[in-house]
């Protein structure tokens, strides 16, 4: 042995490990065989499956499995990896054993030589970190609960901040009347209020959608070992992890009334993932109303003025681009890539075992923190801070030659197209042709035609 190697062995011979890893023969196996794309599971996973090991052993203990001594010491080994301790001892690739084995082997040698060291005797890997549990469960069960406590520490209060600060931006302009377009073309007035009252309710329905899916989430593989039939799992051993891990986390776990569901499928996931792409799909429509409304500052609408952030342009001085609603869009693009690849993964639940966990643990975790951050980006970075360019509104609005919809119930549509299509070819504001054209006064067509009030809706009579 060289002083920078050790030799390791498992159950298919020796091998070098690096002198100083924590992590024994199996990890340095996976390792050598998946140097594939060199990203690595996220440390949310990695701390999940340190927590499902601790809960464990607690159980584990309780029931009169494992010794005391060891369980403590197993205990405080995931203590140090849920402090943020020992990332760099978890090197596997993502594209790795569909099971997710290596890395569950990976924490388990890592804790179990950290246990060792506390203890002051061995702990196994497989027989006491590991005990009671198979990859096959712990992967699994590690997947729905870095999930639900990211969508709850993170995602969620993230959406309600956007939502919030939409909400509080949107009373704020509620004076302020603009032009509507459908088709990209100028139509009816809104009021911005409105305008941003919906992008508000698509985020209020996103937190929902997520609310709705959890419960399925919360239900875990836990217990069904290798199989789903629990074979070398204490009887009570499901029930008693659900409620350890449910008080450790304040989350409502509980066992799947099917742990044959749970190891061969991944379909709450797939569910969450399905939400987090409506979620983005809501954040790729607000980000482009707001680029399309910034647009300008000369050429374009030049609606509103977002803040400057970065200078935009390394050969045109001056420019400044809306850099955040830009991210937000890629954030979108790459949430809505991240579901098709899980929905792909969710598919390979052969028989009693899905083959593509770590690639959905690596997706769904990726979605929800780049959704977390952007939302957050989104609202305090842009939309807290734009402000409306009322003079454009306003001369757009006296202009738009679709305000003419209004007097249709009083002069007919086929009159009012004509006035729309005079105005719009001299370029003069619509009340200035429609008194020319109708009978209608123009104190009566000042009332009729006032933008602010065809935001209200009914009819003019």
């Amino acid at each position: 042995m060289s002083e920078n190697y050790r030799i390791e062995k498992d159950s298919m011979g020796e091998l070098n490990v690096a002198a100083d890893a924590l992590y024994g023969a199996q990890t340095q196996r996976a390792v050598n065989n998946f140097p594939v794309s060199g990203l690595v599971l996220p440390s949310a996973f990695i701390k999940t499956i340190a927590l499902i090991k601790k809960a464990a052993a607690q159980v584990n203990m309780d029931l009169g499995e494992l010794d005391a001594v060891k369980g403590n010491a197993i205990a405080q080994a995931a203590e140090q990896i849920l402090q943020g301790q020992h990332q760099p001892q978890f090197p596997i690739d993502v594209f790795q054993t569909g099971s997710g084995t290596s890395t569950n082997m990976n924490v388990n040698e890592v804790m179990a030589n950290l246990a060792s060291g506390l203890a002051g005797q061995t702990v196994s890997a497989n027989d006491d970190v590991n005990m009671g549990q198979s990859s096959n469960d712990v992967i699994p069960t590690a997947i729905h609960v870095s999930a639900a406590l990211e969508c709850r520490n993170s995602l969620l209060p993230a959406l309600l901040h956007l939502a919030k600060v939409i909400e509080e931006k949107a009373v704020s302009l509620d004076h302020v009347t603009k032009t509507g377009r459908t088709h990209l073309m100028d139509a009816m007035p809104v009021r911005m209020s409105q305008e941003l009252g919906g992008w508000a309710l698509q985020i209020r329905n996103g937190i929902d959608r997520i609310n709705a899916s959890l419960p399925r989430v919360y239900k875990l593989a836990q217990g069904g070992t290798a199989v789903g039939t629990g074979i070398n799992a204490h009887p009570d051993f499901a029930i008693k992890f659900a409620e350890v891990l449910s008080n450790d986390t304040g989350l409502p776990f509980k066992v799947n009334e099917s742990l044959f569901e749970s190891l061969s499928s991944q379909d709450a996931i797939v569910e969450l993932s399905g939400q987090l792409k409506v979620i983005a799909v809501s954040l790729m429509k607000i980000a482009n109303d707001l680029r399309w409304m910034n647009s300008g500052p000369l050429a374009g609408l030049g609606e509103i003025e977002l803040p400057a952030l970065q200078p935009g342009s390394s050969i045109m001085p001056g420019k400044v681009n809306p850099v955040i609603p830009e991210a937000t869009a890629m954030v979108a693009a790459q949430v809505i890539g991240n579901d098709t690849t899980i929905t792909i993964a969710g598919q390979s639940g052969n028989f009693q075992l899905n083959v593509m966990l770590p690639v959905i643990a690596y997706n769904i975790l990726q979605s929800i923190e780049l959704l977390g951050n952007v939302s957050r980006l989104l609202a305090d970075k842009a939309i807290a801070g734009f402000t409306v360019r009322n003079d454009n509104l306003q001369q757009a609005l006296a202009r738009n030659p679709i305000l003419v919809t209004a007097l249709n119930p009083i002069i007919g549509y086929a009159k009012a197209a004509e006035v729309a299509k005079a105005a719009y070819k001299q370029g003069r504001p619509i009340i200035d042709v429609a008194t020319e054209m109708t009978d209608l006064s123009r104190e009566n067509l000042e009332k009729l035609l006032e933008p602010a009030h065809l935001t209200q809706g009914g009819i003019n009579e």
